[in-house]
């Protein structure tokens, strides 16, 4: 089920009216990154103000998500002897089948599946996509007193699906009352607006009774066997035909149940694998009920009447439209990944509805935003972000992010008024593009928006190690190189800046020279093909300022960017606080290799990981008066980027990456910094940083590709980190970005589109020259008309199918969407290679050592983009 974006504070507000001394506690599952930790942040301010106890449980992967759902969610159910309550997941579970992977489905006493849900209901944020359309569209608790396929008033639904109140086609209402359980979606937009046909495609086959695809050759026999009957005795006909489909109706309720759309099924490796959907998963009781409900009756119809299509034609009908419906399923489960809104500005609106909103939730939801700029996040999945060239910040979303960053300018703009003493002065220093230090007063502590330029940490490091570490300026300079440095040189040297200034830090620069750097960048970055180093003017106080940043100080004491905060959170989890102490070796030790055993499993890196989630945790605290803990993990984010120039520099300059056939593969082996890149949110900001170069080089190159409107820019890179502790590889596929061409897989699709297309037309021939010779002996005429109208409507449909994937194979949407998530599974499921894949980013996999070469080749002949 989900909820609609215009009704996001409805259940809140009935937990808070059902809640009591005697509730459990609400469970939240934590992702391990910065966005899901703002969020959490935001939410536990709200639980908190409310007085509602609850209980954070760090979650690192698909094998924690399973572990949590059996120690802590299924002792929650009602028929475990619970009490129910609320799970609420944030950045965890939104691509997998929730109530499979936290226990909340079961047998029951028959050996058939049941959906009682416990009185456990599961609240989802994750601005991950594609949805698991079982979460979206299903995932309903059962009513108490409500049996299977009954309704509230003991009569049975004519579909054989519970009608739970409140719940229409998936989607909740004002109507709606928790406390059934059930699993619930928070939709940011998406499903309302883009998941119209996904949505009336599950429905429709969840509501369509089963049928054997399987027996299409004996119906051909059937057909001929029939024209060869006597045409004296069509009822006889007629019963045979209606035999048959009763024949397999019953060997449809005998078989197995069908799977869940994306349903989780347990690896070779120990790894939860996203699998497609052929339907929607279904009871026996729903398939039984919906088989009666559409069976043709053996009444012989009345002369006056048209004749009723045959049981033959149903059946042919009904398939072709569950192939049609699962043809929408599956075009939208094999687009590949993307990433919608944060869900940190998510539970933001939801306390902005609530009337909660402060500064503090507020700059919460400002770093969630951030972070996902930072970790390469966008609609297009993990890759180069695809900014617009001149804006200033990261870029993520293209328009729809840049409204959510104008929402959050208004909020910033509403929540912190301009002093009317100050006015002037503070339009004047905006206008000119000052960056901002130091605090107003000991005791300002407001948000400021600020034309921040696409600089590392300038206010905590020297300007010139701030440009230099910068992948924007960095890919564009080509600072890997000495005609690089030497760029970067003249190019202080044009603004007026010395070398020995722009070493010192940036607090410490002259003063003048601060005050004339965004003039002089704007004037002289063009130069070097620097456009977007900075965000446009403004032209006085109203003007949209697009691109710009947010800086927030703490009195006297700090002044941080909401990047700043960004990359700091992202360090603590990346390179741990550990390290600062010098304990590396040793935490690295207690990790755990791939296990190959027998049952494929592997213990939770969770335990590792731990400390650095609550270090990150309490680094966002919104009680202390100052960011004593972030500014302490300053070191650990600049080591952080020196360790990136420096492995990156080493890959460009020894010319470490090869160019297969469907992408760019680059392996970090050996140097100072090897195990750094052990860990995959580290590695994936490697890969971009390079994958950033090589766009910059091939544009530089020419060598883009017109697709419709737009060029096509970038190759899909493949990195892979050897972690020699445990003796595998860690592997990350990124996007290139701007619009990505995968010209071996385009090949592909476009050769098997044309076979399929001359098997359908040889098939097609074939059935008309049979009809033909038939035609003269069948005594059926109506039979045979609705058969040639059935068979028009499917080669119509075809054609439209077909004229569909074209559209969407030169769509640059199709183009765009980072899919080494799904060909990661297609080699783990065609080759013999031992493959952990337990990540949320499902472009994020662990190779064994040995099997790397082998698995990379396998990859090579995949659709890395879609």
């Amino acid at each position: 089920m989900y909820l609609p974006r215009q009704l996001i504070a409805h259940l809140y507000q009935q937990l808070l009216r059902t809640h009591h001394p005697l509730s459990p506690p609400v469970l939240i599952l934590v992702a391990l990154e910065p966005d899901a930790l703002c969020a959490c942040r935001i939410l536990t301010a709200l639980l908190k103000r409310d007085y509602i106890p609850h209980k954070i449980q760090p979650v690192a992967g698909y094998g924690d998500l399973a572990r949590a759902g059996e120690e802590l969610v299924k002792p929650m159910r009602t028929t475990n002897g619970g009490s129910g309550g609320v799970v609420i997941c944030l950045g965890v579970g939104g691509l997998v089948d929730l109530s499979e992977i936290l226990c909340l489905s079961g047998e029951g006493e028959d050996g058939e599946e049941e959906e009682d849900m416990g009185g456990v209901e599961v609240w989802v944020f994750d601005a991950r996509r594609p949805w698991n359309l079982a979460n979206v569209f299903g995932g309903e608790g059962r009513p108490a007193g409500e049996g299977d396929g009954v309704n509230g008033l003991g009569m049975g639904n004519g579909n054989g699906r519970r009608k739970m109140r409140g719940v229409e086609r998936g989607c909740l209402t004002g109507a709606y009352a928790s406390g059934n359980g059930g699993i619930v979606v928070f939709d940011d937009g998406d499903v309302e607006e883009d998941m119209a046909r996904e949505r009336e495609a599950y429905c429709e086959l969840l509501a369509m009774p089963e049928v054997d695809e399987g027996g299409e050759e004996d119906e051909e026999e059937e057909e001929e066997s029939e024209g060869e009957e006597d045409a004296d005795h069509p009822s006889s006909s007629d019963s045979k035909k209606r035999k048959s489909w009763s024949r397999q109706d019953d060997e449809d309720e005998s078989e197995d149940e069908d799977g869940p759309p994306r349903q989780r099924r347990r690896s070779d490796s120990g790894s939860y694998i996203i699998s497609s959907p052929s339907r929607p998963r279904r009871t026996a009781h729903d398939s039984s009920n919906s088989s009666r409900s559409v069976t043709p009756t053996s009444d012989s119809p009345s002369p006056l009447q048209p004749k009723p299509p045959s049981a033959r034609t149903l059946r042919k009908r009904l398939l072709k439209m569950k192939r049609k419906h699962e043809a929408v399923l599956q075009r939208y489960y094999s687009s590949g990944t993307s990433y919608s809104e944060p869900i940190a500005s998510l539970v933001y609106s939801l306390a902005s509805e609530l009337g909660r909103e402060d500064n503090d939730l507020l700059w919460l939801a400002i770093v969630g935003v951030a972070s996902l700029e930072l970790s390469g996040r966008t609609m297009s999945g993990v890759g180069v972000s695809n900014a617009l060239e001149y804006g200033g910040s990261a870029g993520w979303g293209g328009e729809r992010g840049e409204r959510i960053r104008q929402i959050l300018r208004d909020e910033v703009l509403r929540l912190n008024p301009p002093d009317p003493y100050e006015r002037d002065r503070d339009i004047r220093g905006e206008i000119n593009g000052i960056i901002q230090t130091t605090a107003r007063s000991p005791t300002d502590k407001s948000i400021r928006l600020s034309p921040e330029p696409r600089f590392i940490l300038v206010r905590h490091w020297s300007l010139y190690d701030s440009m230099l570490h910068s992948p924007y300026l960095a890919s564009r300079l080509h600072v890997w190189t000495e005609n690089g440095r030497k760029r970067l040189h003249k190019l202080l040297a044009k603004m007026g800046i010395s070398l020995n200034q722009s070493h010192q830090n940036y607090t410490h620069m002259d003063m003048e020279l601060k005050r004339v750097l965004r003039q002089r960048l704007l004037k002289y970055a063009p130069m070097y093909g620097l456009d977007g180093l900075v965000p446009a003017e403004a032209s006085g106080h109203a003007a949209s300022r697009e691109g710009w940043g947010f800086v927030r100080c703490w009195g006297w004491k700090a002044c941080l960017s909401a990047t700043d905060v960004g990359v700091i959170i992202g360090a603590i989890l990346e390179v741990g606080p550990e390290e600062a102490h010098g304990m590396w070796d040793a935490k690295r030790a207690s990790r755990p290799a791939l296990d190959a055993s027998a049952d494929g499993s592997t213990e939770s890196d969770l335990a590792h990981l731990l400390p650095r989630f609550w270090s990150a945790y309490d680094a966002l605290s919104l009680t202390s008066e100052s960011p004593t803990l972030l500014q302490a993990s300053l070191p650990l984010a600049q080591h952080l980027h020196r360790a990136i120039l420096r492995t990156g520099t080493s890959l460009l300059a020894k010319h470490q990456i090869r160019h297969l056939r469907a992408f760019r593969i680059a392996v970090v082996k050996d140097g100072p910094d090897v195990k750094l890149f052990t860990n995959p949110g580290a590695l994936t900001k490697l890969a971009l940083w390079v994958a950033e170069a090589i766009r910059v080089q091939e544009r530089e190159r020419g060598e883009t590709v017109k697709i419709g409107r737009r060029r096509a820019l970038g190759t899909p890179l493949v990195l892979a980190g050897l972690d020699e502790d445990r003796g595998l590889y860690v592997v990350v596929g990124t996007g290139g970005g701007g619009g990505v061409v995968d010209f071996a897989a385009l090949a592909k699709r476009r050769e098997e589109r044309r076979k399929k297309k001359e098997a359908k037309d040889a098939k097609r021939k074939e059935k008309e020259q049979r009809r033909a010779r038939r035609a003269a002996e069948r005594a059926e005429r109506d039979e045979d008309d609705d058969e040639e109208e059935d068979e028009t409507e499917e080669s119509s449909s075809e054609s439209e199918s077909e004229s569909e994937d074209e559209q969407d194979v030169s769509s640059n949407k199709h183009l765009l969407r980072n899919r080494f998530g799904i060909a990661f599974q297609e080699v783990v499921q065609e080759t013999s290679a031992r493959v952990r894949i337990d990540s949320f980013e499902h472009c994020v996999v662990e190779v064994q050592k040995e099997d790397l070469g082998g698995f990379l080749e396998a990859l090579s002949f995949r659709s890395v983009v879609g």
